[in-house]
């Protein structure tokens, strides 16, 4: 297997090899439903942008940017994630950052994106929410015929904010619910439980939002239990810490609640200590409904084809957790039954002509 940073943009070819097989893990089709827009923001599109834009980056260079990526937590990530995002201002930034997100994504196998994306940390810099949902759906409508790839977007509030603000961003989105398929949460965790936002999730589910909810990242199980219970999460975003709750597993196992695990990222942000402790491995053993994301990809080494070869070379996972986190990605999706259906016999199809 071999494996380079996708930053860099070099070429590679991700094989997981084994005595049967050979899975090409970056034509494997696959969903991908934990990314955030912002998070797939290059250096060097930064500086594109605030070229065009007329704002000083804040960086000499792109290598200069590329090595301030170097974060201790969660926190120091997020102070030059916002950074960056800064130079966004227009419609066509908006559809620039997406296309060039949606075109790496396909180049990976991805089939179907579900995308985040943080309104707040525009509109409070005075760009129009409006301005926002265009450029970002306009982009999703030219991939959908341009690259074969279908893609929703998540509104996720920002939980280091009050529930105030997020109140008032939710009726902001509310006339936009044909574009935005789901409401999430994100950003700092510790300290922002799911239940301080537990009164705009309702109003979100009673205008008919589907919810989705960041847990159990750095904060603690209980806040997995929170987003279930309080926000009627339909899926958990990272939830590595669940695996210390014994009845919480059980509950997830039973109730088949998707986790959209991001191994880098958990590396990255010091969650876990390298891939070799990644709990992916335990999850899929436990029966629990796991999937694979990239997360924040231009800051954290690689997209999501490059975390898939990542957790097999480190986790030793087989051919079939290969398969089954393929095929959890499109169970745990907001596609019809009917589309979960056709991308999953895509994967059969593609299995059985690797094995032939």
């Amino acid at each position: 297997m071999t494996i380079a940073c996708c930053a860099c943009e070099k070429a590679r070819t991700v094989h997981l090899y084994n005595f049967a097989r050979v899975i090409d893990l970056r034509q494997l089709p696959k969903a991908e439903l934990h990314v955030h827009v912002e998070g797939t923001f290059e250096p060097e599109l930064i500086f594109t942008i605030a070229e065009r834009n007329g704002i000083d980056p804040g960086y000499a260079s792109v290598d200069a940017l590329r090595a301030a990526y170097n974060f201790t937590d969660l926190q120091s990530f997020l102070n030059v994630y916002y950074a960056g995002m800064r130079v966004l201002r227009t419609e066509r930034d908006y559809y620039d950052l997406a296309t060039a997100y949606l075109e790496r994504a396909a180049a990976q196998g991805v089939r179907h994106a579900e995308i985040f994306f943080d309104p707040q940390a525009h509109t409070d810099r005075g760009v129009p929410f409006a301005t926002v949902v265009a450029g970002l759906t306009g982009a999703l409508e030219a991939a959908r015929e341009r690259l074969r790839i279908s893609a929703h977007l998540i509104l996720c509030f920002l939980r280091d904010l009050s529930a105030e603000s997020a109140m008032a961003t939710l009726e902001v989105a509310i006339p936009y619910r044909n574009r935005i398929i789901a409401i999430g949460l994100d950003s700092a965790e510790v300290g922002n439980p799911p239940s301080k936002f537990a009164t705009v999730f309702d109003r979100a589910r009673a205008e008919g939002f589907l919810t989705v909810a960041h847990a159990g990242e750095e904060g603690p199980p209980e806040y997995v239990w929170e987003a279930l219970d309080l926000l009627h999460a339909a899926r958990i975003d990272h939830g590595v810490r669940s695996l210390e709750d014994p009845q919480l597993v059980e509950r997830l196992r039973r109730q088949r609640i998707p986790l959209t695990v991001c191994p880098f990222s958990n590396v990255k942000l010091h969650v876990v200590a390298d891939l070799a402790h990644h709990p992916l491995k335990r999850m899929l053993d436990a029966g629990l409904l796991a999937t694979v994301n990239s997360d924040d990809p231009a800051y954290f080494g690689g997209y999501v084809a490059d975390n898939f070869a990542g957790v097999v070379a480190a986790l030793g996972l087989s051919d079939s957790d290969v398969i089954a986190l393929a095929k959890n990605s499109f169970e745990a999706s907001f596609v019809d039954d009917a589309k979960k259906r056709v991308h999953i016999n895509e994967i059969d199809h593609f299995t059985a002509a690797t094995s032939s």
